[in-house]
């Protein structure tokens, strides 16, 4: 659940830039949790804060959303963000 203040902003796409835009968007900063979701709106994967404090994705992480990618077409991702 995001806190008070928190913006939350809604990105929808491909299987294949999936893992892409998210290193993208962690690098812009301020971020303090990714949510990727499917078609249908069902959450597959939740990246804490601690994931962009660091400014890298570990490699559980970059697995995850591989698998995530290869089993669906698109995808939306949530990001929060400190307001």
């Amino acid at each position: 659940m995001s806190e008070e203040g928190d913006l939350r902003e809604e990105y929808s796409v491909s299987s294949e830039d999936l893992v892409r835009r998210i290193k993208e968007i962690i690098r812009e900063g301020n971020v303090t949790r990714i949510i990727v979701k499917n078609e249908r709106g069902e959450s597959l994967l939740e990246i804490p804060v601690a994931v962009g404090i660091l400014g890298i994705l570990a490699t559980p992480w970059i697995t995850a959303l591989g698998i995530i990618a290869a089993v669906t077409s698109k995808c939306r991702i949530v990001v929060e963000r400190k307001g």
